[in-house]
């Protein structure tokens, strides 16, 4: 599943070339050449995770770094700092206001993608090709194939992403609007409702493999996925 990444780097040659790996590896890319401009981005959509600059006119980063994870809307949003600084001192100073990882300038493409997908493995692993297995259950993004106990089951596209949503955040439980916004998209406009019919014919779907319980029904909360049979 490819993950929506916003670079926020004031020189445009940088984010050109920052955008240009993130679309060659797979991701959609959404720009920003200020804290101003980002803000404005936010109010519309949320990203998978934030390319941050360091150094940028009016606000520095490690502030708006500081500032997202303050929101509650964006403080569960991943954050990669992006610094011509490379003291130790500095780079303690990201990580200790919630960045999850940092980007040294110069730096090579190969280490910003492979530092992407660590993060994205981390903390947002359904937005990432590797397979993921709970319980007899495997979920492979690269092939679209799920099976459970060596039954093939035949998802939907929009049970297969409900479900390797789930996969990558098992024990956590998601609102209706939570999920709405993470697995329909917050550009789409669709009643909390549809989420259930959803979860119903998911559901169904994995009752061939005996897995159904999997997703379990949080009164007053919303849905999540155990890792655990009953």
């Amino acid at each position: 599943m490819a993950a929506n990444i916003l670079v926020i780097e004031d020189e445009p040659a940088i984010q050109e070339l920052l955008s240009l790996n993130i679309v060659q590896a797979g991701h959609n890319a959404l720009r920003a050449l200020s804290v101003e401009h980002a803000q404005e981005l936010l109010r519309n959509t949320l990203p998978d995770l934030i390319l941050l600059d360091w150094m940028l006119p009016g606000m520095s980063g490690i502030e708006y770094a500081r500032r997202l994870k303050a929101d509650n809307l964006t403080k569960s949003i991943p954050i990669i700092m992006l610094t011509a600084r490379g003291d130790e001192f500095d780079k303690v100073r990201g990580l200790e206001v919630g960045a999850d990882d940092y980007v040294t300038k110069p730096f090579s493409p190969r280490e910003l993608n492979a530092r992407i997908k660590a993060v994205l493995r981390r903390r947002a692993p359904q937005m990432t090709d590797d397979p993921i297995e709970i319980q007899g259950l495997m979920l492979d993004p690269t092939t679209h194939r799920v099976t459970g106990n060596s039954v093939n089951i035949d998802l939907g596209p929009t049970e297969f992403r409900l479900l390797h949503f789930f996969m990558g955040n098992a024990e956590r439980v998601h609102s209706r609007s939570q999920l709405l916004d993470k697995v329909w998209g917050d550009r789409v406009f669709v009643e909390d409702r549809t989420v259930d019919v959803h979860i119903r014919r998911l559901r169904n779907a994995l009752a061939a493999s005996g897995h159904e319980d999997l997703i379990q029904t949080v009164r007053g909360a919303g849905y999540r996925l155990s890792s655990k049979l009953n």
